[in-house]
């Protein structure tokens, strides 16, 4: 249960220590297992120091001869404090002193560290990620009380919603959002019947790569890589081919954002193409477009014009569907050559397409990214000040929130961009203040 906490919290031992003022070394014994009793004391220094009441917290008063603990005598035998929290059924179990740590059966049936975490969760911890009108925790109790079930067309608009999310809202209110829903359909899997359960599975596959997506966008790249290691697992399980490309082509897409070095990326794009094989596809264009995006980041720049040739000239010949059809819109094909015009110099190609894509975006990163795509531009042709005072205020002028590390990230593209013997310029020293 401890580590459940610690897991949801972030928090160290030594905080944890802290908080139910005991030594660090006491909350490892317990963490592996050697520590096996709990007195009154313990308890309620678990709810006091944690704010975690007793029976929320799983903790149950239960017999020494029942549970196998050892009684502590000089510990366990004083008085026991007025406990209004405690179940009245166990109140003669109580007298002795000491609870065992565990989950009511009666209030929780299924895996018990996933109901651990809704008991944490629905009581506030990372409060400021629950948000104020509720609605997180509302839906974590209707998943306690199993009424969270939906059909397959409400996880197919659910995918559109929280899509919708990512392109709109700060990454961080996405991510919530992600949260539940990801623990709602590991729920409703568990009882689905086997004809419902391959689409469910392709629905975490996508639920996932959205979860990575959000995660990239937050800079928390060691946990992105991990859900993106979940979305392909889920995606290989449905044996859909369009949806193992789709998750393989957004992981290389997202990696090129600081996440994973430009030739892995190169490497993760020709194992993507391994799979598609010879058929051509939406998926295999899109991998050439990230092919452009990743050679331009390694300099060079007329292999990538190469790919981005190959990427536009193919981008309206495939039909694009699968379980998210909005997923790529035309701006990619306009905001790919954007990126790899500006980061070459070629200034009058780059112009044209951030112009269609600031027309057509459908949300502020796209707007941003490709308003900073001309301040590499200007620093690339030789406007060192210009450039860096501009990225400088289109990054000033976002709302904190909507200051996703892809955006700050494309601003240490220009950064990067700076001849070394300018770096020190004052225009320079702004932008690298508030890329950091």
């Amino acid at each position: 249960m401890l580590r459940i906490y610690l897991d949801a919290t972030g928090l160290t031992q030594e905080a944890v220590g802290f908080l139910i003022d005991t030594q660090q070394a006491n909350v490892s014994r317990i963490l592996r297992g050697i520590r096996k009793r709990y007195s009154i004391e313990d308890v309620e220094s678990f709810r006091d120091g944690l704010r975690i009441p007793g029976q929320l917290l799983g903790l149950q008063p239960g017999r020494h001869e029942d549970a196998g603990i050892p009684l502590d005598t000089e510990r366990d035998s004083k008085p026991e404090p007025p406990e209004p929290q405690r179940f009245p059924q166990d109140q003669d179990a109580a007298a002795t002193g000491t609870v065992t740590i565990v989950i009511n059966p009666d209030l929780w049936d299924g895996d018990m560290e996933r109901r651990a975490l809704l008991q944490l969760a629905a009581l506030g911890v990372g409060a400021g990620a629950l948000g104020s009108t509720g609605e997180q925790v509302r839906q974590l109790l209707a998943l306690a009380l199993n009424s969270e079930h939906r059909d397959l067309e409400d996880w197919h608009l659910t995918l559109s919603d929280r899509l919708y999310a990512i392109l709109t809202r700060p990454p961080a209110q996405a991510r919530d959002g992600l949260l539940i829903d990801l623990v709602a359909i590991q729920r409703q899997l568990e009882i689905a019947e086997p004809s419902e359960a391959i689409e469910l599975w392709r629905v975490v596959a996508a639920l996932s790569m959205l979860h990575a997506d959000t995660l990239t966008r937050l800079g928390d790249h060691d946990a992105a890589i991990h859900w993106w290691r979940t979305a392909r697992a889920a995606a290989d399980r449905t044996g859909d081919l369009d949806l193992r490309l789709m998750v393989r082509c957004e992981e290389a897409e997202f990696g090129l954002y600081g996440q994973r070095d430009p030739a892995t990326i190169l490497q993760l794009i020709d194992a993507a193409e391994r799979l598609a094989g010879p058929t051509p596809s939406c998926r295999k264009v899109d991998l050439a477009g990230t092919r452009a995006k990743a050679l331009t980041l390694q300099g060079r720049h007329s292999e990538a014009m190469v790919a981005l040739n190959s990427f536009v000239n193919a981008a309206g010949e495939q039909m694009r569907g699968g379980i998210l059809p909005s997923h790529r819109s035309d701006n990619v094909v306009h905001f790919t050559a954007s990126w790899v015009h500006a980061a070459a110099g070629r200034e009058p190609e780059a112009d044209e397409k951030r112009g269609i894509v600031l027309a057509n975006t459908r949300g502020y990163q796209f707007a941003a990214n490709v308003r900073l795509h001309e301040a590499l531009c200007v620093v690339v042709n030789g406007g060192t000040d210009t450039g860096a005072r501009q990225a400088t205020e289109i990054l000033a002028g976002l709302p904190p929130a909507q200051r996703s590390h892809m955006i700050l990230e494309t601003g240490k593209t220009v950064l990067r961009a700076v001849p070394i013997e300018r770096r020190d310029h004052p225009a320079v020293r702004d932008l690298r203040a508030l890329t950091a």
